[in-house]
């Protein structure tokens, strides 16, 4: 949880199990395991990891994950990854609770894959890591950092959004979904099997100085900008 709230945790769930749904195929969970930090970057895998094997486990703990919210560190996360969704479905996925328009980070090395919009997810960002195996999705953003552009290189920790209420998203819950998805097919990026992304989030969220323009000039720059409605919807939620 973020600090700065002060509704019930009780009613702030309910409303996420209400507005924050969609659907993913069963999805195979790795179990954590402690490992000692690593400052070096991780080797391109050449083939990606066997999906649930310690070798997949390995590798996506060697990331070393930073938590995408500013501010946020590991300990205040809320795995909400099995809980159950409107019309039977599982999360598959985390919320991530900030006031709006706080920085979104990325979590990782890599690069953006797809800038969308949908009714579910709102303002959204699908981005790949180096070796081009996984999708790190973000959902319901405010809007998009200003430089931020479909086949952009991006760092750990860089701004890429703002977390907002887009999409299904309760308009009174601001928060960040992020999903964590394998990627064994290039042309269906954003509809992978979903990882569990809680225990490779490691790295707290890097504290950032909010230098903006204001809402509305976000906004106007965020409607002009370069994202497409349309392939990746099924992935949002």
């Amino acid at each position: 949880m973020h600090r700065g709230r002060s509704r019930s945790p009780f009613l702030i769930a309910a409303a996420l199990v209400a507005g924050c749904a969609g659907h993913r195929p069963p999805a195979v969970r790795p179990a954590p395991a402690a490992r000692a930090p690593s400052t070096a970057p991780p080797p391109a895998a050449a083939h990606a990891p066997t999906p649930g094997s310690p070798a997949e486990h390995a590798y996506l703990a060697s990331l070393e994950l930073m938590v995408p919210v500013a501010g946020v560190r590991p300990s205040q996360l809320r795995d909400s990854y099995d809980e159950p969704r409107g019309g039977g479905r599982t999360h598959r996925a985390i919320d991530i609770l900030a006031p709006r328009g706080t920085p979104v980070l990325s979590v990782d090395d890599g690069r953006v894959l797809r800038l969308r919009r949908s009714s579910l997810g709102g303002i959204t960002i699908y981005a790949v890591d180096a070796g081009d195996h996984y999708v790190y999705y973000y959902a319901h953003l405010d809007h998009y950092a200003a430089s931020l552009a479909e086949g952009k290189t991006v760092a750990k920790g860089e701004v890429i959004g703002y977390v907002g209420t887009t999409g299904n998203a309760p308009a009174n819950v601001p928060h960040l979904h992020f999903q964590l998805m394998r990627r064994p097919n290039a042309a269906r990026w954003w509809d992978g099997p979903p990882i569990d992304p809680t225990p490779f989030l490691v790295l707290p969220g890097r504290p950032v100085d909010l230098d903006r323009p204001n809402a509305a000039s976000a906004r106007r720059a965020e409607r002009s900008g370069p994202a497409r409605s349309g392939a990746g919807r099924r992935g949002a939620y």
